[in-house]
C-alpha cells in the first residue's frame, strides 16, 4: 500500500509540473529543476534569459536540481538593481559561493567584501588618480597603437588577408594592461601573432569559471578533486599564469631594490610600482599587508578589468560601426572637426575627450553588448525587492546587464537599434543616464574605478582605426556571443581591411 501511495504521489507531482510547464518556457522538472532547459539554451543563454525576463516582469526565481545550491533570482528590473546595488548595498555582497566559483581570481577587488574590498578600492583609486600614472597611461596607450596596432593593420591591409579583430584587440589590451599594471610588455601584438602561454592560460581560466556557473557545484568539485575535464584544464592554466605573475612581482622587487629609491620617473609608473611605493612609504595599512599573494590577486583583478572589458567593448563596437555606415560617417566628420590640425590628427587624451558623438556611439554599443553580461551577488539577510520578490539569506542574485539594454520600458520601442543619438542632448552634450539604468560599469559603491580609463583607451583605438581604415566584414561569418563570464564573440570578428583615403 505504501508503494502505491508513493507512486500516486509521484504521478501527482509530474502532472502538476506538466500543467505548470505548459505555461512556462523554463520548465521546472522534478529532481532536475530548471537545469535541463538552462543547458539546452546555454549556446544562446543571454537572449533566452532576456526573452524570459521580459515575459515575467523583469524578475524570475530559477530553481536548480533538488539538493543542490543552484537556486537564484535573476533580474533586469532597474528598481530592483538600484535597490540591490545602491539603496540596500550593505545587504548584498559577493559572498563565499562567489569566491569559491571565482577561486582562480583570488581575493582581489572583484571577489572581496567588507574591509578587504574597501581597502583595495581605496588603494587602487589612489594609484590611478596619481598624475604620474595618468601620464603613463596616455604614453602606453598611444605607444602601443603606433608600434603594434597600426603596423599589424597596415600589414593585413597591404596583403589583402582576413584578420580576426577580436584576437587583435585581445592581444593589444593584454600587452597594454600588463605594461600598465606590471611594467612588462609580453609583446602578444606582433605581425606573426605569437602564441603566448600566459595569455592563453588567462583565456582558459575565464572559460572554466563560466563552466562552474552552469553545472552543479558537486559536479565541478568532483572534477577538481579527480583532476579531470575542465577542472584539470583550469588547474594547469592557473599554474602557468601564476608563474608569470609571481615572476613579474619578483623582478619588480629586484628592480626597485637595485635602484635604491622608489622615486620612479613618470616615464614608467606602472600600478605594481605604485603599490610597492605606497607599501614602502606607509608600510601596513588598515591591517592589510602587501604580501606577494596580495599583489598577485590585485594584479589578476586589474588585468582582467583592463584586458577583457576593453577588448570586448572594442570588438562589438567596431562590428556595429561596420554595419552602420551612417554612424561611421558621423564619427569621421566629428574627428575632422576636432582632431585634425594642419592636416595632422592628434589622438591625445584631451583631444579625444571632445568627441561627443564617438562617446555616445561607444555608450550605445556598451548598452547592447555589455562586456560583463551578469552581475553576481549574494544576500546577507532577508529582504523584499521593490518587485515584491522575497529574498532569503544566502540567496544568490544575478543582475542581467545584457537584458537591461533590451528593455522597451527603459530605452523605447527602438531599444534593439544601434542609435548613438539617444545619448546626445539637443545642446550637443552627452545625456547623463543613471548608473542603475546604464550598468555597463556597475552601479553604487562598486562602480568601476577604471571607467574613464576605459573610455579613453576605446576612443584612441576606435578613432585610429575608423580614421585610417575601412572594415569589410567577411560574408557568412557568424556573429554570436560566447559562453564566458565576458561577452566575447564566439567565433571572433573576421574582417578584411583596406586603407582609407581621406
Amino acid at each position: 500500500m505504501a508503494i502505491l501511495w508513493f507512486v500516486a504521489f509521484l504521478c501527482f507531482i509530474f502532472l502538476w509540473q506538466w500543467i505548470w510547464n505548459k505555461q512556462s518556457p523554463f520548465k521546472n522538472w522534478p529532481v532536475f529543476g530548471m537545469l535541463p532547459r538552462l543547458l539546452q539554451n546555454a549556446p544562446n543563454v543571454h537572449d533566452h534569459a532576456t526573452r524570459f525576463l521580459l515575459d515575467n516582469g523583469g524578475t524570475f526565481e530559477f530553481k536548480g536540481p533538488w539538493f543542490t545550491n543552484m537556486n537564484f533570482v535573476l533580474t533586469c528590473d532597474p528598481t530592483n538593481i538600484h535597490h540591490i546595488l545602491s539603496r540596500n548595498f550593505s545587504n548584498y555582497e559577493k559572498g563565499p559561493k562567489f569566491r569559491e566559483i571565482f577561486e582562480p581570481v583570488g581575493d582581489g577587488i572583484f571577489t572581496s567584501d567588507s574591509d578587504s574590498w574597501r581597502y583595495q578600492r581605496k588603494l587602487i583609486q589612489s594609484m590611478i588618480k596619481n598624475k604620474k600614472f595618468e601620464l603613463f597611461l596616455e604614453k602606453v596607450s598611444r605607444g602601443k597603437v603606433e608600434s603594434g596596432l597600426i603596423p599589424i593593420l597596415d600589414h593585413v591591409s597591404s596583403n589583402g588577408i582576413e584578420v580576426d579583430l577580436q584576437d587583435v584587440f585581445q592581444r593589444y589590451t593584454f600587452d597594454n594592461v600588463c605594461f600598465m599594471v606590471l611594467g612588462f610588455d609580453p609583446n602578444c601584438l606582433s605581425i606573426d601573432f605569437p602564441q603566448v602561454a600566459h595569455a592563453k592560460a588567462f583565456d582558459q581560466m575565464e572559460k572554466s569559471v563560466f563552466y562552474r556557473h552552469i553545472v552543479p557545484e558537486s559536479f565541478w568539485k568532483l572534477q577538481r578533486w579527480l583532476q579531470i575535464g575542465e577542472e584539470k584544464k583550469l588547474s594547469n592554466a592557473c599554474k602557468i599564469f601564476d608563474q608569470f605573475v609571481y615572476q613579474c612581482i619578483s623582478s619588480k622587487h629586484e628592480e626597485l631594490s637595485r635602484s635604491r629609491t622608489l622615486k620612479v620617473e613618470e616615464a614608467k609608473f606602472d600600478l605594481l610600482t605604485a603599490c610597492i611605493e605606497q607599501e614602502a612609504e606607509g608600510g601596513e595599512m588598515d591591517g592589510f599587508t602587501k604580501s606577494n599573494k596580495f599583489l598577485r590577486d590585485m594584479v589578476f583583478s586589474l588585468i582582467a578589468a583592463g584586458r577583457d572589458t576593453i577588448s570586448s567593448g572594442l570588438t562589438w563596437f567596431l562590428w556595429l560601426v561596420a554595419t552602420h555606415p551612417s554612424v561611421e560617417a558621423k564619427i569621421i566628420k566629428e574627428m575632422r572637426e576636432h582632431l585634425l590640425v594642419n592636416s595632422e590628427i592628434n589622438w591625445g587624451i584631451d583631444e579625444v575627450s571632445k568627441l561627443v558623438y564617438l562617446h555616445g556611439a561607444i555608450c550605445e554599443s556598451l548598452r547592447l553588448f555589455p562586456p560583463i553580461p551578469f552581475e553576481h551577488l549574494c544576500a546577507i539577510g532577508s529582504d523584499i525587492l521593490p518587485s515584491s520578490h522575497r529574498i532569503i539569506p544566502s540567496r544568490r542574485i544575478l543582475c542581467s546587464l545584457y537584458s537591461m539594454g533590451r528593455m522597451e520600458s527603459l530605452w523605447g520601442e527602438d531599444c534593439l537599434e544601434f542609435k548613438p543619438e539617444r545619448w546626445i542632448s539637443e545642446q550637443g552634450r552627452i545625456v547623463q543616464v543613471p548608473s542603475y539604468k546604464f550598468i555597463a560599469f556597475n552601479a553604487g559603491p562598486r562602480t568601476c574605478l577604471g571607467k574613464d580609463m576605459s573610455f579613453t583607451q576605446m576612443k584612441i583605438v576606435a578613432s585610429t582605426i575608423i580614421w585610417n581604415y575601412r572594415l569589410q566584414l567577411v560574408e557568412v561569418h557568424p556573429i554570436l556571443p560566447s559562453l564566458s563570464v565576458v561577452l566575447h564573440m564566439k567565433h571572433g570578428l573576421k574582417v578584411k581591411i583596406t586603407k582609407r583615403d581621406l
